[in-house]
């Protein structure tokens, strides 16, 4: 697989990362969670215990995303609204 980002996907996930948390709306900056590896444009943002933390984060035991009901599209759904919000303010 081709690990090289072209600019677009760069902006796209600078811009990601700027977003609070889709799970719990810690603000900013966030990592760029990977719905699937190599797919850039479907990455969510997400703080860093809502990613990786051991008991509440995707790559632990996902409480944070259990207590609120959430799938990975439901996050993908609150990112792509606020990548939209902030097209809107430019």
């Amino acid at each position: 697989m081709n690990n090289t980002l072209t600019a677009k996907q760069r902006d796209h996930l600078a811009k990601v990362k700027s977003l609070p948390c889709s799970v719990c709306d810690q603000p900013g900056p966030s990592d760029a969670h990977h719905v699937k590896q190599g797919l850039q444009y479907t990455c969510v943002a997400l703080c860093k215990d809502c990613h990786q933390g051991s008991l509440m984060g995707w790559h632990g035991q996902k409480r944070a995303w259990a207590i609120r009901k959430m799938e990975q599209i439901d996050a993908l759904n609150i990112t792509i609204e606020r990548l939209l919000n902030l097209s809107h303010l430019s």
